[in-house]
C-alpha cells in the first residue's frame, strides 16, 4: 500500500486496544505514533489514578495539545485517544479526509477483563463505568470489533483506507 496522506485517530474506552492497534497501524504505513496518554498533564494523571473521571474542563487543554500534534510534522500521524464524545472528536479535527477515525468497539465484560490485568496504567477499571457513560459512539469513520486480532484490525483498516 502507498503511504496514506491522512492521519488516523484510533478511539475507544480504556482497555479497547487503542495503543496496540495504533502502534501497529503506524508501523504498517510509516506514520508517526502518538499516545494521547502521554499528553495528559500530571493533575489529570493523578485524578485518574484515584479513579476520578475527567470533566470537560480537565480535558480541554489536553485535547488542544492533541489537536496541534495531529497537524504538526511529522505527518501522517496515528493517534491513540479515547475521544469519547463527538465534541472531542470535533476539537481534534476529525474530518473524514485529512484526519480519519477508527473506533474499537469492545464489550464491557471483555474490557473489565483487560483492565483487571493492566496494573501499571493510571486509567484502570475504576474509570470504565464513567467512560462507558460518557461514550458517544461515532456515526462516521470505521467501527471495528476490538476483540479481534490486532493483525486483522490493521488489515481491515488498511483496506478501508485504500477505498479513499
Amino acid at each position: 500500500m502507498n503511504r496514506p496522506t491522512c492521519s488516523l485517530v484510533v478511539m475507544g474506552v480504556s482497555g479497547a486496544g487503542k495503543t496496540e492497534v495504533g502502534r501497529a497501524l503506524a508501523v504498517s504505513f510509516g506514520a508517526h505514533f502518538i499516545d494521547a496518554d502521554d499528553y495528559h498533564p500530571q493533575t489529570n494523571i493523578e485524578k485518574m489514578s484515584r479513579g476520578e473521571a475527567l470533566d470537560d474542563d480537565a480535558r480541554a487543554p489536553w485535547l488542544e495539545r492533541l489537536s496541534r500534534a495531529l497537524r504538526e510534522p511529522p505527518t501522517p500521524v496515528v493517534l491513540a485517544c479515547s475521544a469519547l464524545r463527538q465534541k472531542y472528536r470535533d476539537q481534534l479535527g476529525i474530518d473524514g479526509r485529512t484526519i480519519r477515525l477508527v473506533y474499537l468497539r469492545v464489550p464491557k465484560a471483555e474490557l473489565e477483563g483487560r483492565l483487571e490485568s493492566r496494573l501499571s496504567h493510571f486509567a484502570g477499571r475504576a474509570l470504565l463505568e464513567s467512560q462507558l457513560e460518557t461514550l458517544e459512539e461515532p456515526t462516521t469513520g470505521l467501527a471495528l470489533d476490538g476483540t479481534r486480532a490486532v493483525s486483522e484490525l490493521v488489515n481491515d483498516t488498511l483496506a478501508w483506507l485504500r477505498g479513499f
